[in-house]
């Protein structure tokens, strides 16, 4: 059985919690950097699935492992052993330079887990977060998440003080006798893809250090590959106590995972923390899939290639509208002096997806694996709107 666009959006509008705010289109297929949906009707697409398709859509070698993986094992809980969680631990951990990993199946998952295993180990309960941050919208996660519109209809939520970003000496003077941990992101994707000034996470490392509070990196949105580097932490040369990671992980399968330093995850005994489905076989095949591909086809320094070059062509474009553009790898930001949703709805149009985020900055997460052709043919359609 086959639905139409209308048929799909009655079903939607009757049965599914109204929670998103939905593009007008619904897609059948994708493969590598194109999606098509139910019209028939083709798209280059420069949102991934939020940053989470890197090696791009239904990749062969992803598909095979998903598949070869479900005809064998699909998830038995983490009662027992199974050998895909301990290949891609080994993997995951010697490429992020952390000693153990936690699986989940999602990046919300993954900061509950951290803001835990934070509290666990100092003994406080504060955290320090920054302003335009988001770590998700479940209860732990969206106390450290700045948006008012998120956080206010939940409240009272975890206790969190909130600093600018980029700002060492705000966390400095901001941290107490009660501080259990800082988090930040070491790039801001839904605040509009704020790069930090060299040296600032560095100077919070040793901040942390010298208070002996714990240092969380969120990297759901930057991790394996994103920035030019396997994770954005990369740029700064510093290991947190604790990270998270997610989206990227499976090549498009659901996971999550939160990772820690030895001596911070000893704090974890059994019983702390579990997840039914967390590192499920399934997710594994494809997440040790998706390294491969990015090993293999070199995606970390393509990211850094193509990024380099989709800003150079994105600085051709109407500086009248054009306040800045900033980025690391394929992790990109163009700030518009106008409100971007009406972009956004004309380069759908004309056969591109993008994304707004922070209200007038378009951001650019497409498929490590994009061509240059079809970043051209994205900026030649922003340069007709």
């Amino acid at each position: 059985m086959s639905l139409n666009y209308d048929e799909i959006v009655r079903k939607y509008e009757k049965h599914i919690f109204q929670t998103y705010t939905r593009q007008p289109i619904a897609i059948k297929s994708a493969q590598g950097a194109l999606v098509t949906d139910v019209d028939g009707k083709e798209y280059i697409d420069c949102v991934a699935g939020i940053a989470v398709n890197n090696v791009g859509h239904c990749h062969p070698e992803v598909v095979k492992a998903i598949k070869e993986q479900a005809e064998q094992l699909i998830h038995v809980s983490n009662l027992y052993y199974t050998e895909n969680q301990a290949l891609l631990a080994e993997e995951i951990v010697n490429l992020s330079g952390m000693d153990r990993i936690f699986y989940c199946n999602s990046g919300t998952e993954a900061v509950e887990g951290a803001l835990k295993l934070a509290r666990k180990t100092s003994g406080k309960k504060e955290f320090i977060a920054t302003e335009h941050a988001f770590h998700g919208r479940t209860r732990g996660a969206l106390s450290v998440t700045h948006k008012e519109k998120y956080r206010k209809p939940f409240e009272p939520l975890a206790p969190a003080l909130f600093v600018p970003y980029n700002d060492a000496d705000a966390i400095r003077s901001a941290i107490t006798e009660n501080t259990a941990g800082v988090i930040l992101e070491p790039i801001q994707g839904e605040g509009g893809v704020i790069i930090p000034s060299d040296g600032y996470l560095k100077e919070v490392r040793e901040i942390c250090d010298d208070k002996s509070v714990l240092l969380i990196l969120d990297e759901v949105q930057t991790g394996f590959g994103r920035t030019g580097k396997w994770f954005a932490k990369e740029h700064s040369g510093i290991k947190p106590d604790i990270m998270t990671t997610a989206k990227a992980i499976g090549g498009g399968f659901p996971m999550g995972a939160m990772l820690a330093s030895e001596d911070v995850a000893a704090n974890f005994v059994r019983g702390d923390h579990a997840s039914t489905f967390g590192g499920n076989a399934l997710a594994c095949a494809a997440a040790l899939a998706n390294i491969n591909v990015i090993k293999n086809e070199k995606l970390v320094e393509r990211s850094q290639n193509l990024g380099n070059y989709l800003v150079s062509k994105l600085k051709e474009l109407n500086k009248d509208y054009v306040l800045e553009i900033r980025g690391e790898g394929l992790m990109v930001g163009m700030e518009l002096s106008i409100k971007c949703e009406d972009i956004v709805a004309c380069a759908r149009e004309k056969g591109v997806l993008l994304n707004c985020t922070s209200d007038s900055v378009l951001r650019f997460v497409p498929p490590l694996t994009i061509t240059k052709q079809q970043l051209d043919t994205a900026v030649s359609v922003l340069n007709e709107i």
